[in-house]
């Protein structure tokens, strides 16, 4: 007998650790075992985002400020993917909330408790007004637009010199110390993890897969699918102008850098490798190619060569994303049986 036919005798049987499952959230839990089973992967990253600051040096504290942030823009972009709408202009957000944030501390004097609110919530109005004129465009085409839109602002800002032109608005207020200004993003981000999870199993959240699978079944039942994208656009520009007002105070200073295209790709990319519709993916993601994108800046412009060839051999190899391979490792095991003739 030769090792072809032996080795067709046996297969890869793939199985589940045990644990019933009733839903997405709800267990039978059996032992003191199971619950830490299931317990130990939300709580793992909220004890580990808690630590960071306090053990981290204070360059890579910086570091660790930037990873959040894009960790809330690209968990605010998977949100519009579930909706059904693709976005390239996360950066939208993030500027119109840094240049909002930047006016109301440099013209209108308020303070930060006060000046990051309202810049979430207006720069997520604002931003949900200029798309609102395109929700019909699908696509292709509403991509095109959101990232076309950050950039028609950016030569704005540059033409007329509003709000200090090219050399933006300086000496801007900063936060009180660095606790607060470190644990206000990492709260953010995980109210956003754990917020978003949420939603998408709520009714609400039901309506808005259903829009994305298919919109005009959605419409036949009397919903108007374009209030609901009003809604998901909004709550999506909230977040990423809260983004771009929380680093203009963190830097104190607002200018046309806040459009830039990495406030866009970088979001998406963390998405892409992370694992896209499981916000947890996107969380991974950026917290992977951030650090990553600062651990390779001392090899100058070979750093885009390598960081390119780490996207490319994690899409081609993990195309799922990184979250839904560690989760499918996590909850199922694999073992070699021995095939019947």
């Amino acid at each position: 007998m030769n090792a072809t036919q032996v080795a067709l005798k046996r297969r890869k049987e793939r199985i589940d650790r045990g644990i019933k499952v009733r839903s997405d959230d709800i267990f039978a839990l059996t032992s003191y075992k199971e619950m830490l089973y299931v317990s130990v992967p939300p709580v793992l990253p909220v004890a580990v985002l808690l630590v960071l600051p306090l053990v981290l040096p204070p360059y890579w504290q910086k570091v660790l400020i930037s990873t959040a942030v894009f960790a809330l823009l690209a968990i605010s972009w998977d949100f519009l993917v579930c909706v059904g709408m693709v976005s390239l202009g996360q950066a939208l957000f993030f500027g119109v909330g840094a240049y909002v944030a930047g006016v109301l501390d440099h013209y209108a004097g308020l303070p930060i408790w006060l000046g990051i609110p309202l810049a979430t919530v207006i720069g997520g109005g604002l931003c949900t007004v200029f798309l609102i004129p395109v929700l019909r465009l699908r696509g292709v085409y509403f991509s095109m637009v959101t990232l076309v839109l950050p950039l028609m602002l950016e030569r704005i800002v540059e033409a007329t010199g509003a709000f200090g032109g090219t050399e933006g608005l300086t000496g801007l207020k900063s936060f009180p110390n660095q606790w607060i200004e470190q644990y206000l993003i990492i709260v953010a981000v995980l109210v956003a993890l754990f917020g978003f999870r949420r939603l998408m199993t709520t009714d609400y959240g039901l309506v808005l897969k259903a829009i994305r699978d298919n919109d005009r079944s959605v419409m036949s039942g009397g919903l108007n699918i374009y209030w609901f994208k009003a809604q998901a656009l909004f709550i999506t520009g909230c977040m990423g102008s809260f983004c771009g007002a929380y680093m203009t105070h963190v830097y104190m200073f607002v200018g046309m850098p806040s459009f830039a295209l990495d406030y866009s790709i970088l979001p998406l990319a963390s998405a892409v490798v992370g694992g896209m519709g499981t916000f947890a993916g996107s969380f991974i993601g950026a917290f992977i190619l951030v650090p990553l994108s600062e651990a390779l800046r001392g090899i100058g412009g070979l750093r885009i060569v390598f960081y390119s060839l780490f996207l490319v051999v994690f899409i081609v190899a993990l195309p799922e994303g990184i979250f839904h391979y560690v989760q499918r490792k996590y909850q199922q095991f694999e073992r070699w049986v021995t095939v019947d003739k």
